[in-house]
């Protein structure tokens, strides 16, 4: 097992979530100390996390997750994973890594290049931006100091587990996230399936979907 630093829990508070549909559970936010990255993570610990609980790493996304952009699916995945989690027992970790770990005004300085024609990756490239920028030390960290040595990961993409495995932790299984299919992220979706192996299965979003 990789020899990480020790994080150690910072805060602890209790914060009644609360989301536009009515949905709402009871979460109990955590904050560190000795974060390997020095960025402001939360983890969120929802319902009676168990022995092998259910986890989420969820990369932050002001656009999705604050203002409902339909150009990528964050928004409904953290709506999601709130539920499941809160169902099942685990925790959600709210990491600070705005547009893959490359940040807001470039991941909006992507965009634009996507209005023109390129994918999400190729619009990183072509900004000098590595497709995916994020390291999960700080996730595997977090995890750890919170007692989380093996879990079941819900997620799409493959790299987050290889990740968290490579970090020493157990990722026993991958329970994959639904499919927010909008008329204005299909070609974002059909790049991560493509070009990083997310597990998705993608169809033409209908009308009631297309956001």
């Amino acid at each position: 097992m990789p020899d990480l630093p020790a994080a150690t829990p910072r805060a602890r508070v209790r914060v009644p979530l609360r989301f536009a549909d009515g949905y709402g559970a009871d979460a109990d936010l955590v904050t560190f100390h000795g974060l390997t990255d020095g960025r402001e993570h939360l983890a969120l610990v929802l319902g009676e996390p168990g022995p092998v609980p259910l986890v989420r790493l969820h990369s932050e996304c002001l656009t999705g997750d604050v203002f409902g952009s339909a150009r990528c699916d964050c928004g409904p995945q953290l709506r999601e994973a709130v539920e499941l989690i809160a169902g099942r027992g685990g925790v959600l970790l709210y990491l600070r890594q705005e547009g893959r770990g490359i940040g807001l005004y470039n991941k909006l300085d992507a965009y634009a290049l996507q209005d023109d024609g390129l994918d999400t990756y190729e619009a990183n490239a072509a900004l000098g931006l590595p497709e995916d920028a994020r390291d999960y030390t700080a996730a595997a960290q977090m995890l750890t100091a919170l007692g989380v040595t093996e879990l079941d990961l819900l997620s799409n993409n493959p790299d987050k587990a290889g990740q968290l495995r490579a970090l020493g932790l157990t990722v026993r299984d991958r329970v994959p996230t639904g499919v927010f299919t909008t008329a204005h992220n299909i070609r974002y979706l059909r790049a991560k399936a493509l070009q990083t192996r997310h597990t998705l299965t993608l169809t033409e979003p209908t009308e009631a979907t297309a956001g």
